[in-house]
């Protein structure tokens, strides 16, 4: 199988926090000077506390980056073939941003190069889960589901991203395989040559997945 890294990262934008409004006017306002002092104290020694502290923009900035070096050290081990170590790579950024769908999606790919089908089938349908419009991923889930035995679910997930991109020519090539692989079925079934199993292991049409 031909890996197609997807280099686009997804810009996850971030909830601005809320800022804290002055209340002049509340029944408590006026209280006696030795409380109003000690409430100027607490407050001051509240401020330089939270000075002293990491922001958490800060933080969440941070460990993006840091995920995102992961992700770059993951596509660069894959595309030398050194997938279990691209693995390891992705799996710490995903630690890092688990709902971030390219990871999951690179994931899959390199999983079915190493043949954990079962693996990838999860990989994958979590990168549809988190990204539902996105073409790749539900042809990525289509192959798991082939390399699983599972034809007929890899028609569905073809016909997902055709119907997101109506002329991508590997969704329209990969359904075609598992057409093939449907009818391959029925007719072992009716030579009498077919088991009670209802999943088989794809053969070698799909290595010319890509």
């Amino acid at each position: 199988m031909k890996l197609t890294w997807n280099k686009n990262k997804k810009n996850n934008k971030k909830r601005p926090l809320e800022a804290i409004g002055n209340y002049p006017n509340l029944p408590f306002e006026q209280q006696n000077p030795d409380v109003d002092s000690q409430l100027q104290n607490e407050e001051s020694s509240s401020s330089q506390n939270q000075e002293k502290a990491p922001a958490a923009d800060s933080l969440d900035s941070d460990a993006k980056q840091l995920a995102q070096s992961f992700q770059a050290q993951g596509t660069k081990l894959a595309e030398d073939g050194k997938y279990r170590e691209a693995l390891g790579k992705w799996e710490a950024a995903l630690n890092l941003m688990p709902e971030n769908a390219v990871l999951h999606e690179q994931k899959a790919q390199v999983l079915l190069e190493i043949g954990d089908a079962w693996s990838a089938l999860k990989a994958a349908t979590r990168a549809t889960e988190l990204e539902a419009s996105w073409a790749e991923a539900w042809v990525t889930l289509g192959r798991a589901q082939l390399n699983f035995g599972e034809p007929d679910s890899a028609i569905e997930s073809f016909d997902r991203a055709l119907a997101i991109k109506p002329d991508f020519v590997e969704a329209q090539d990969d359904r075609k395989t598992a057409v093939h692989l449907i009818k391959r079925r029925k007719q072992l079934h009716i030579s009498g040559l077919s088991t009670d199993k209802s999943r088989y292991m794809v053969g070698d049409k799909t290595e010319a997945f890509g």
